[in-house]
């Protein structure tokens, strides 16, 4: 029980050393990843698209 007390008196140590981003900081960084992430959607559904368009013509030429 004592290791486990002080296993918790050590991550609350450890988290009292964290720096938090500031609200502004996290917006923008959000913003960041939300726009990543739907141009990687448009890529791959583009990639899709292409690659079955693709192999619907070869299919069809069999």
């Amino acid at each position: 029980m004592g290791k486990a007390i002080q296993f918790f008196k050590d991550a609350y140590y450890e988290l009292t050393k964290v720096t938090w981003l500031s609200k502004k900081e996290v917006v923008a960084t959000t913003v960041v990843v939300i726009v990543f992430v739907i141009i990687m959607a448009l890529f791959v559904g583009l990639v899709d698209m292409i690659l079955s368009g693709s192999l619907g013509i070869i299919l069809n030429l069999r």
